[in-house]
């Protein structure tokens, strides 16, 4: 028989503009068995009608606004400083949970103490037989391997409770206090890598990420002109951001041995970076993406010195050979061909670069 664990819960919705979506947020949120202790919407000035819509909750619900936009990672950090209890589930605006996802989420978190984050496996809302996100493993190019990305659920792998290096901030169950310990999610990223951010600061620290592959959500459109799917127009935005972030993770996270050892690799992505941001007609987004990195420099290295007292686990443990993600339209013809060669590429100096890593 499943032991029920009866620890109190704060539910964290984020919003900006999601009035399309916090009915069915809200109400999945709330149908839970048991329901959240409490349940906090944190608005990034939101200019449609969410706030009428989460006061129409009454008290079950409370909404906290915030003056400016400026990306999840505050709104996230603002409900973790907010929250009355140990155990926080954050909630994207986008995102429906299934009935059971949270007794689930907490009743693996709370077997292990070790534990700091535990994920569901997030389906597509308009096609719930398919995986969207299901965490996944760490890329020395900073990036996550995808677990699962586009598998039927019929097909995809793991079963149970499992480790992952890495979480993917659909929904996410986490202990408060180790969160606010370790810094929340870092606002300089404004959307786009946090995740990868969080997860790595935890796992270098010791603190384990876990997945509950039978609790689900169903994951609606995404953040507009910034989230993709599928289609010809990869989101300028979208550009910008990726160019910028991923610069930003690899600076505070990975130690310099590890990034010089990296380097042939590093190089090779941020070639194929451009000409990618070529064929998305945003080259200009990429170099203003790497410029606003440089920008960032000065704090990035006072922080990177904060984060690496921390490390009680090395990179190479932390950084497998594993294959790049790619969506599924970009895996036929000859882009799929150039995508697969620039994977097993990375995979084959990464290969020789932990051997360098092992040495040291």
């Amino acid at each position: 028989m499943t032991h029920r664990v009866s620890a109190p819960v704060s539910a964290v919705v984020v919003n900006y503009n999601g009035e399309r979506y916090l009915a069915e947020c809200l109400d999945a949120i709330l149908s839970q068995d048991p329901a959240p202790a409490e349940v906090l919407v944190v608005d990034n000035a939101s200019t449609d009608g969410s706030r009428v819509l989460v006061e129409s909750r009454g008290e079950r619900v409370r909404w906290i606004p915030l003056a400016v936009n400026e990306g999840p990672s505050p709104a996230r950090n603002r409900g973790l400083a907010e929250a009355r209890h140990e155990w926080v589930l954050l909630v994207d605006n986008d995102a429906v949970l299934m009935p059971g996802t949270l007794a689930a989420l907490l009743e693996a978190g709370a077997a292990r103490p070790d534990v700091a984050v535990v994920q569901p496996r997030s389906l597509f809302h308009d096609d719930p037989g398919r995986v969207h996100y299901d965490g996944g493993s760490f890329h020395y190019c900073g990036l996550i391997s995808l677990a699962n990305f586009y598998t039927p659920l019929s097909e995809a792998q793991g079963r149970g409770v499992l480790e992952r290096d890495c979480a993917v901030s659909v929904v996410l169950l986490v202990r408060r206090e180790v969160l606010i310990r370790l810094g929340g999610f870092d606002p300089r990223y404004f959307i786009l890598f946090e995740d990868l951010d969080l997860s790595y600061r935890l796992r270098l620290s010791g603190w384990k990420i876990l997945s509950a592959e039978e609790a689900l959500v169903l994951h609606k459109g995404g953040t507009g002109g910034i989230s993709f799917r599928k289609g010809p127009r990869y989101p300028a935005r979208r550009v910008f951001l990726h160019a910028r972030n991923r610069w930003i993770f690899l600076l505070k996270n990975l130690s310099g041995w590890t990034l010089a050892c990296a380097l042939p690799g590093l190089l090779l992505y941020e070639l194929a970076g451009l000409g990618f941001a070529l064929l998305a007609r945003a080259p200009h987004q990429w170099l203003l993406g790497k410029l606003d990195g440089l920008r960032l420099l000065p704090g990035l290295l006072a922080e990177r010195r904060r984060i690496q007292s921390t490390r009680t686990v090395p990179d190479r443990e932390l950084l497998p050979v594993v294959p790049l993600t790619v969506t599924p339209d970009a895996r036929r013809g000859l882009r799929g061909g150039l995508e697969r060669a620039l994977s097993a590429c990375l995979g084959a100096w990464w290969h020789c670069a932990r051997i360098l890593l092992a040495k040291h």
